[in-house]
């Protein structure tokens, strides 16, 4: 994994806006309509030409398929793991429970609204072998011509997808994680030995506070998610942790966000986690001031922080100023050398999602990139 060692690299979380041709595609897809599967992969593989074209030219230097071939961060494990055929599953957000208004217009959201959830009603075991490598096939392609630093593909983790799947098959909770974490194996290691970094999407350790475990107390919650740690070491043992990459998150959806649990409540278990860099939110208003966090947390040696310095929930273009400050503020606390600037969460996070306008997310890329060149004028004198 690239280190920020003369300059402050750029990256984001994970997916980007998608093509309107592939959105009716896909959602035509998750409804049960034939789809042409050889046309759906070609536009898949144009659709990756494109995006990290797009990338680039907005000073991305880390970049990824923008998850072209998913219908979301972690409900595509249905089409690769085999055992979920059950009844979908009902989610409550603790905190848009208070607001059924504003619950009822998050939840009517053009992707977040196709979701399809099936419970694990049978064992689990790998359906489709080639998927990941064809990721890995479409990314390669796309930046043979492009001049990029690094590449990443993100994977959902095994407590992401014991959240949105519901258990009607194995004896116990952790029974169930650390068998997906065992069928999850052979997509993080297909991405691992292709040479290109992996990023495990884990919301399962915020945002599963307050939709997974909202009735539990903090520190039984805890324990709950240091088991999901274990099912992630688990399940990444043979990949070496510089080149993993795992996302903290607590739901990408414009809620008032006030049942978060604080990044001080769960930090110590993040950094048990074998991936080397950490991304996390840190540009939105519920999040923004965890920075001082680190002012009496120490960042572990070897650790790297990609704190989020544009949000992803909002059309603002955030001032490069403003970026420029948060890259600087994490930087001060753990070393320059220890800090790559993000997103706080993805563009696309479900097919169709319409939170953000496609155009207004290069905007945001390029004002992250130019906060970036700031920065690193202020912190290496150049």
């Amino acid at each position: 994994m690239k280190r920020s060692t003369d300059r402050f690299l750029t990256t984001h979380t994970g997916s980007l806006p998608r093509p309107a041709d592939l959105i009716r595609m896909m959602h035509a897809k998750e409804e049960g309509v034939p789809v042409d599967a050889a046309a759906l992969e070609r536009r898949v593989a144009a659709a990756v030409a494109e995006v990290v074209q797009k990338q680039a030219a907005s000073g991305v230097d880390v970049v990824n398929d923008g998850e072209m071939s998913k219908p979301s961060y972690a409900t595509y494990i249905k089409d690769r793991l085999a055992g979920f055929g059950g009844t979908g599953n009902t989610f409550v957000y603790q905190d848009l429970a208070e607001f059924p208004a504003l619950a009822k217009r998050v939840f009517g959201d053009p992707g977040r609204s196709r979701r399809k959830t099936p419970a694990c009603n049978a064992p689990i075991s790998v359906r489709d072998p080639k998927a990941a490598g064809i990721d890995v096939e479409h990314l390669k392609a796309a930046v043979a011509t492009v001049g990029v630093q690094d590449t990443f593909l993100t994977a959902a983790s095994p407590g992401v997808v014991s959240l949105f799947f519901r258990n009607e098959h194995y004896p116990t909770e952790e029974a169930y994680v650390f068998a997906i974490a065992d069928a999850m194996r052979h997509e993080y290691e297909t991405i691992a030995k292709a040479g290109v970094v992996l990023q495990i999407d884990c919301p399962d350790l915020g945002m599963g506070r307050h939709i997974q475990y909202a009735d539990l107390p903090l520190a039984e919650w805890r324990r709950k998610a240091q088991m999901h740690v274990e099912a992630l070491n688990h399940a990444t043992a043979n990949i070496p942790p510089e080149q993993l990459r795992m996302h903290l998150c607590w739901g990408n959806y414009e809620g008032p966000h006030h049942c978060d649990v604080a990044l001080a409540d769960v930090i110590d278990v993040v950094f048990r986690a074998r991936p080397s860099a950490i991304a996390l939110e840190a540009a939105n208003p519920r999040h923004a001031h965890e920075w001082k966090l680190f002012e009496t947390v120490k960042l572990p040696e070897g650790k790297l922080l990609i704190p989020g310095v544009i949000e992803s929930k909002t059309n603002f273009v955030e001032h490069p100023e403003l970026v420029a400050q948060r890259i600087g503020r994490y930087a001060t606390l753990v070393g320059r050398e220890n800090v790559m600037a993000g997103s706080d969460c993805g563009f696309g996070t479900w097919v169709g999602q319409a939170a953000v306008d496609p155009d207004v997310v290069w905007a945001k890329m390029a004002a992250m990139a130019e906060g970036a060149r700031i920065a690193s004028r202020e912190f290496w004198k150049r």
